[in-house]
């Protein structure tokens, strides 16, 4: 997979995180000079959606003890005790060990953790209890992930490995999503491809994953040996990094520079430019959202999390949802909302892109009515609080069901 300077220069640019903002700002300063096709931005809904996203994150953490917003908060749905079983059970192996068994667990529930539809639900055979969309998805793969699923070790569930995740089959995934005619969960398919690529994927890349039989957790012994001695810091955009190099061949139908895919990117014709790339906008939002989810694991082993904000929100449907509805965002025309649009539409390019600056500002301005810090109140505190719940709590007032203002048209992989 040999590139050319230039081709590889761009494709390091796409992966970082300071990319994604500024594609993403060239996209908000054209929408604020109203000059897209589809969006345009009213700021002067700021401090109504600021409001709303305070009162929101008071409900839930009213002391602002606010944790990560990561796949953990979903093992937790129902206030149930599933992390402490697994912590209990788990007591036996080194900090280490555990660490890269809460990776392999984290990994593969994002990466399964795309949109389920409004008709799926999962019923938890432990507890009686219902669970649907992102929780209902976090449930189940967590309960498949304990019955060794993921694994082809029988002497070894707690894992997810090369073997047991290129050899799953759809019935086994099926079986664990309780999928039926009744109960259908929208890129079945998209997932369980996802999963069988991850497994040929990390064997491509032993120096993270190691060798034999490669894990997806073996990630955590590259991070704690790249440190230098004594050093017990890591950056998120460090895991980020990790993620998209040995993630970045699992992605269907992407775009690609040489031979390298690029993963959740896309293009919008109004960044058209001479350069390789110019019409590139990177998102990496499950990549991102799954290092948010890794950051936890680390701070386990004693390690602290640096530029936490290096990273950006998540431009999915709740928090683009909440930029929508509370009117921060504007649709040209009434139109876009009856139709559903596939990930690499230009509305949906646009839409994502509006809301990650969109999360940058409701964030400052958050911060500047709290009288809080960056460091007191990360982005990733914010998302958790905050903008992702008030997405999901104001399409449950607007809306039957709660769906998202914009449908989209998943295939398990983007949301």
């Amino acid at each position: 997979m040999k590139l050319n300077k230039i081709e590889l220069e761009t494709v390091e640019y796409l992966r970082k995180p300071a990319a994604i903002r500024q594609k993403c700002d060239r996209l908000f300063n054209l929408a604020s000079e109203n000059k897209l096709r589809y969006f345009r931005v009213d700021l002067s809904q700021l401090d109504k959606a600021v409001n709303y996203v305070i009162d929101t994150t008071r409900q839930q953490y009213p002391d602002f003890n606010i944790p990560f917003h990561s796949r953990w908060r979903h093992f937790e749905a129902g206030h149930l005790s599933r992390l402490a079983k697994l912590a209990s059970d788990l007591a036996e192996f080194s900090p280490v060990e555990q660490a890269k068994i809460k990776f392999d667990l984290a990994i593969v529930s994002v990466l399964l953790d795309a949109g389920a539809g409004a008709d799926w639900q999962y019923c938890e055979p432990e507890t009686g209890e219902v669970y649907r969309r992102s929780e209902g998805l976090a449930i189940a793969t967590f309960r498949m992930f304990c019955q060794g699923v993921f694994s082809s070790n029988p002497d070894f569930p707690f894992s997810a490995d090369s073997l047991g995740l290129s050899q799953l089959k759809l019935e086994t995934l099926a079986a664990g999503f309780q999928v039926s005619r009744d109960n259908p969960l929208v890129g079945l398919t998209g997932r369980l491809e996802l999963l069988q690529r991850l497994g040929k994927a990390i064997c491509q890349y032993p120096l993270l994953f190691g060798s034999k039989n490669p894990r997806p957790g073996n990630l955590v012994q590259y991070l704690l040996d790249s440190r230098v001695s004594g050093v017990k810091t890591v950056k998120a955009s460090e895991v980020l990094s990790a993620v998209l190099t040995g993630f970045g061949e699992i992605w269907p139908g992407r775009y690609a520079i040489g031979e390298v895919n690029l993963g959740d990117v896309w293009r919008h014709p109004a960044l058209r430019g001479e350069n390789l790339g110019d019409e590139f906008v990177p998102f990496h939002k499950l990549s991102q959202w799954l290092t948010y989810s890794l950051l936890e694991p680390l701070q386990e082993l004693g390690l602290d999390v640096a530029g936490l904000d290096e990273l950006t929100g998540l431009p999915e449907y709740r928090n683009g949802g909440l930029c929508l509805d509370i009117g921060l965002l504007r649709a040209k025309d009434a139109a876009v909302f009856e139709h559903s649009y596939l990930p690499g539409s230009e509305v949906i390019v646009e839409w994502r892109s509006l809301t990650v600056i969109l999360l940058d500002k409701i964030a400052a301005a958050m911060r500047e009515k709290l009288d809080l810090s960056a460091t007191q109140l990360p982005l990733v505190k914010i998302l958790q609080g905050g903008t992702w719940a008030a997405g999901r709590k104001i399409a449950g007032e607007l809306r039957v069901g709660g769906v998202p203002p914009i449908l989209i048209k998943s295939d398990g992989t983007v949301f």
